[in-house]
């Protein structure tokens, strides 16, 4: 399926990228599965560059769907790549899966408009297929059960109410998952930049985005790392690829 993206989600600022990246619940697409009906844009000249897009993903696909396979965390590596129009969505992008286990990677129209060159682009898409190939999805799912597991021992055998008990569950369920996000987002970055960079990509060059984000820093329980450390990560990702590593 390389260099097909599916335009199956019609109708944005980097400021949102990666919000929200890692989606555990399937990602129902307008138009399937009871999902929004699918309409044509009323003006389609205000989309932003879908062909500059399609030229990234030919590139980036098939050396993404490559190292999925290497690896062999995830049993499901035909990446379905789409663009998210519908009207009002923010720019962000996101790695889920679809009801099959497919893996989707999704970009809203707003993002696509908002990036300011290939690079970008290809450092973007690398990050949200490392995110599928590192089988980070299942890993948060597992953290969240263990979390909810723990939680509730604990509130039980302090003698808490049925209903304190699922609090208590759905609290050691966001905290564990939020645990190793970080963590999650460090790897994303550093296996998207180097799936890039292999595909022909400058990924130091396409983390120039990260100058327009707001920082998150090192906030409590945040799910994403201060800026300079992923770009940072990003950098000596390919220091180690230039030097043979």
């Amino acid at each position: 399926m390389a260099g097909k993206i599916g335009m199956a989600i019609r109708g944005g600022a980097l400021l949102a990228l990666l919000g929200g990246c890692v989606m555990p619940a399937t990602y129902t697409l307008p138009g399937e599965d009871g999902g929004a009906p699918v309409v044509q844009p009323s003006r389609p000249a205000a989309l932003p560059d879908t062909a500059g897009f399609a030229a990234v993903v030919a590139r980036m696909e098939p050396v993404a769907e490559s190292y999925c396979r290497q690896m062999r965390r995830v049993s499901n590596c035909d990446f379905r790549i789409v663009i998210d129009d519908r009207p009002g969505q923010p720019a962000n992008a996101l790695q889920t899966l679809d009801s099959a286990g497919r893996p989707i990677l999704a970009f809203t129209s707003a993002l696509l408009a908002d990036a300011r060159n290939a690079d970008e682009l290809a450092f973007v898409l690398g990050h949200e297929a490392a995110h599928h190939i590192a089988g980070h999805i299942p890993q948060s799912q597992q953290n969240a059960m263990a979390g909810a597991l723990l939680a509730g021992i604990m509130a039980s055998a302090a003698g808490a109410s049925q209903a304190d008990l699922d609090a208590a569950e759905r609290m050691g369920a966001a905290m564990a998952a939020r645990a190793y996000s970080k963590d999650f987002e460090l790897e994303a970055d550093g296996l998207g930049a180097e799936i890039a960079w292999r595909a022909g990509f400058d990924p130091v060059r396409g983390t120039a985005f990260f100058d327009r984000l707001p920082d998150p820093g090192d906030r409590f329980l945040g799910s994403h790392p201060a800026n300079a450390q992923r770009k940072a990560v990003v950098a000596q990702t390919i220091a180690r690829l230039k030097a043979g590593g």
